[in-house]
């Protein structure tokens, strides 16, 4: 690691992200995590604050992009060749809630914060920065519409899971897992529908509104 004297801002984020939600989980997503993150790093707190300058929704992009880097090194892409497509994001999103679990109240403040009307532009970027990340740590590398469907139900069912992990108190969180799984499931079916329906007019369309439209309404 180079001298955190010679650290540019990006690194400072880096290097502060992942310990940031740990305070963030007490003082809430506010300065003085910052700080006390900071404290811990040995990180001019002054220096610390100019890399969170944009507050809140800063540090927490920062959090989820630390999530994603140590997603990938938990399953490097040896260990997902070996797995089906659907597999491999089932894993992909089981991983994130492993790296999650130990900061469950940090992840519950950011998910209000996010909800936050004023921040639904950034909340739904760094969703699909989230499964952006998943699709192609699994290998997809589709450039047509199925690059974006893929994304955006992805996102909305991580988006899904996230709500019951943050209470789920089961063992192993057993219920978010087995949440998952369904909604895994009715993706599956959908791209069974869209293949069927492929080539009729407006079918495909209609298919994903209708889909959209559980994923915002999902069935426990």
């Amino acid at each position: 690691m180079s001298d955190i004297q010679d650290m540019t801002l990006d690194e400072i984020r880096a290097l502060l992200a992942p310990v940031l939600a740990r305070h963030a989980a007490f003082d809430g997503w506010r300065k003085d995590a910052v700080a006390m993150a900071a404290a811990e790093k040995g990180v001019d707190a002054d220096i610390a604050a100019l890399a969170f300058a944009d507050g809140p929704v800063d540090m927490i992009d920062a959090w989820f992009a630390s999530i994603d880097a140590r997603m990938l090194d938990a399953l490097p892409p040896e260990t997902l060749a070996t797995l089906s497509i659907r597999r491999r994001i089932s894993a992909l999103v089981e991983a994130r809630l492993d790296l999650l679990a130990p900061d469950r109240e940090a992840l519950r403040r950011a998910i209000a914060i996010l909800a936050m009307p004023t921040n639904a532009a950034r909340a739904t970027r760094l969703g699909w920065r989230a499964a952006d990340v998943m699709w192609r740590a699994a290998g997809d590398n589709a450039t047509d519409l199925a690059h974006y469907t893929k994304r955006m139900t992805l996102a909305g069912v991580y988006a899904a899971t996230l709500l019951v992990f943050v209470d789920d108190e089961s063992e192993g969180h057993a219920d978010s897992r087995a949440f998952l799984s369904r909604r895994i499931e009715g993706v599956m079916r959908f791209e069974k529908l869209k293949a069927q329906v492929k080539g009729v007019g407006g079918g495909e369309r209609l298919s994903l509104a209708r889909f959209i439209g559980r994923l915002r309404y999902p069935a426990l």
